[in-house]
């Protein structure tokens, strides 16, 4: 199963583009941890080095859920500026926002329309004579690629096919991209307050455990027990 996470600075100044590059790391690290597969799907660098303004990756595996509903809110920082030495602000906040991911469909064979054409190009008298070279047509996108490697009409609608495949996860990834700028709104929205984790100094340690409400549920429950009694 797949979830992608946008980690964004918002609006926020040149201090949460840093704290945006440090948490992905963590992100990073966490998901190798727990056998998880991240890939990169969109970074836009900060205007300063090493910085972050916003990033979208894909995680799958096992737990994917329960790991993305650790991260999922809004992470704090508290520490001093690493650009203002002088100031005074101490707590920094970035957002983390799911993002619905998008339905990849299957190729089906029936999709796929192959045209013979010849070869074009240097090669003497047998590419004059010989419909060798192969077209592979999506015929629901129209995405098209043209194979005449070989002198062999079925060797090129092989290659054919492998090529126009790649193609098509090529342009399944752009559309994802692009589905990911659509949701950049998101940057508009980082709320302060609540933090699912925070973080500390300049080493940037975690300072406060996933928010979890089994301990606030069992003193309820010891509470009304008590009042039983």
């Amino acid at each position: 199963m797949e979830r992608i996470i946008q980690i964004t600075a918002g609006r926020g100044p040149a201090e949460c583009t840093w704290v945006v590059a440090q948490v992905l790391k963590k992100v990073l690290e966490e998901a190798q941890d727990q056998d998880l597969d991240v890939v990169l799907l969109q970074r836009e660098k900060g205007e300063e080095n090493g910085t972050i303004e916003t990033v979208s990756i894909s995680v799958k595996g096992k737990n994917v859920d329960q790991f993305v509903k650790s991260w999922v809110g809004t992470i704090q920082w508290i520490g001093q500026s690493q650009f203002r030495k002088m100031h005074k602000r101490k707590n920094w906040f970035i957002g983390i926002f799911e993002i619905e991911a998008q339905k990849n469909a299957s190729v089906s064979e029936n999709d796929i329309q192959y045209q013979a054409m010849r070869s074009s190009g240097a090669g003497g008298q047998h590419v004059n004579k010989v419909s060798s070279a192969i077209r592979a047509t999506h015929i629901p996108t129209g995405i098209a690629v043209v194979a005449m490697d070989s002198r062999s009409q079925h060797q090129n609608k092989k290659l054919a096919t492998e090529r126009l495949l790649r193609k098509l996860e090529d342009e399944k990834l752009v559309q994802l991209k692009n589905h990911v700028e659509k949701q950049w709104e998101n940057q508009l929205n980082v709320e302060r307050g609540n933090p699912i984790r925070v973080f500390t100094g300049s080493d940037f340690k975690k300072s406060k455990v996933e928010k979890s409400y089994k301990g606030t549920r069992q003193k309820l429950k010891n509470d009304l027990r008590n009042e039983n009694n």
